[in-house]
């Protein structure tokens, strides 16, 4: 799943959850049922997309705890880093090595994710619908 799709349910839980902490423990659990649903994924050029998700989610990120509602921004952020957080085994491989976290948390992550290819426009359609979603719900 894209980073930047997991930005906005995180977003969208955090809108939902009743304060901070169990805004970014909703947001690592959405991290773990989002990636469980088929998405698209693909060895040969997932550095490319990565960098470029992850720019864009940032700044989703960025955008959306800009416009939040100054009373919803704490748990809005939350959700969003809780539901980015399982993901920083990717950049921390990359410059560091290694995965931060423990190596059967990593086996579990990897196993759960059913990716392909092909599954690029249904990654566009969820990130469309979140966007609106959040709009809804967190911007009010």
């Amino acid at each position: 799943m894209l980073i930047t799709n997991h930005v906005m349910s995180g977003a969208v839980v955090g809108a939902l959850a009743p304060g901070p902490v169990s805004a970014f423990v909703l947001g690592v659990a959405s991290h773990f049922t989002l990636d469980t649903v088929p998405h698209w994924g693909d060895e040969a050029t997932f550095l490319q997309v990565a960098v470029v998700d992850g720019l864009v989610g940032l700044a989703a990120m960025g955008t959306i705890a800009a416009t939040t509602p100054p009373d919803r921004r704490a748990r809005v952020l939350a959700g969003m880093l809780g539901a980015c957080a399982p993901d920083t085994d990717k950049p921390s491989e990359v410059f560091f090595g290694r995965s931060p976290f423990p190596e059967a948390l990593d086996a579990w992550h990897k196993r759960i994710q059913r990716e392909s290819p092909r599954r690029m426009p249904q990654e566009v359609v969820v990130a469309t619908l979140g966007a609106l979603l959040v709009r809804r719900l967190v911007r009010g």
